[in-house]
């Protein structure tokens, strides 16, 4: 067992620099599989991100009538709570609704006089709710219209921004399904070219595969050699890769921040490192290791 397993370890290494050209193509091209596929994994958080913060924003707002108590709002808030789709609730007075308003336009001077020569704080208490899912929240507008809650809220924001919403929904879930879509379609691209590329370096050493059969050597043992080297074709594009990326996040992440304030996706490239690397050796040693076994498995047929 050892000592097949030491010839197996031994010939994968011959294979791997006897054929150092082909060997080197194959890691290039093995090495577009795995940008590909880690540009696709960064761009799947981006979007996520970027959909997040949408969805975020999608909320519901409450006005008060002017003469409601702080008692009745202060419970309404706490049985909204309760709602299995409603992730939070806030509940905004009316001074701080005035804070927030001054804070808001202090550099429009006219506005803020305005304000004040009122004489009295015009804005009304209210709630701002954010539910788990931004589809949830017509059943939390169908709460807030109930009845018996008609003599203390005025208006409910959803009533007004119902088609709003609705197309920001619709855009959520397109984002989702284009991204995953667009992944699968680019790694069945990438895997197919890569499994020709590998087919191609094996198809050199068909007549030693078939010289190896006829002196009785076993599948496993012919095999054995060419799955190592694919492996070592992976493993050596996928570290490849990580490094061939690095400057390129380095280089995007500014205009990034700039459409996205909240994600750095170069702090996320940096913390996440041995993660995307983890995942870019599972995605190229996978490929390198299938297409080999496939490929001899097809010599070894004929």
């Amino acid at each position: 067992m050892i000592t097949t397993l030491y010839r197996i370890i031994k010939y994968g290494i011959q294979n791997f620099t006897r054929n150092y050209l082909v060997s080197v193509a194959t890691i290039l091209v093995l090495l577009l599989a795995v940008i590909v596929f880690s540009s696709l994994v960064l761009f799947g958080v981006v979007g996520e991100k970027a959909i997040y913060i949408v969805q975020d924003k999608i909320d519901i707002s409450v006005d008060f009538k002017a003469d409601t108590p702080e008692d009745a709002m202060l419970g309404l808030k706490s049985s909204l709570e309760e709602l299995a789709e409603v992730r939070t609730v806030e509940y905004v007075s009316k001074e701080e609704a005035l804070i927030r308003f001054k804070a808001r336009h202090e550099p429009d001077s006219d506005i803020i006089r305005a304000i004040e020569e009122i004489g009295e704080n015009p804005l009304r208490a209210s709630l701002n709710i954010k539910a788990h899912n931004p589809r949830d929240l017509s059943v939390i507008a169908s709460y807030l219209n109930n009845v018996a809650l008609a003599p203390i809220i005025e208006t409910v924001s959803y009533n007004q921004n119902y088609l709003v919403i609705n197309r920001l929904v619709r855009i959520i879930d397109i984002g989702r399904q284009a991204g995953f879509l667009l992944t699968i379609i680019l790694t069945i691209i990438a895997s197919i070219v890569s499994f020709n590329t590998i087919l191609l370096a094996i198809y050199s050493s068909r007549d030693e595969i078939g010289i190896m059969r006829h002196v009785g050597a076993s599948n496993t043992f012919i095999r054995g050699p060419y799955i190592l080297v694919g492996a070592a074709y992976g493993i050596f594009a996928a570290i490849l890769g990580v490094l061939t990326i690095a400057p390129l996040v380095h280089f995007i992440s500014p205009y990034i921040d700039v459409l996205i304030p909240e994600m750095n996706l170069w702090n996320y490239f940096v913390g996440n490192l041995f993660v995307i690397l983890g995942y870019n050796l599972i995605f190229a040693i996978a490929i390198g290791t299938a297409s080999s076994f496939m490929v001899v498995k097809r010599y070894l047929r004929g």
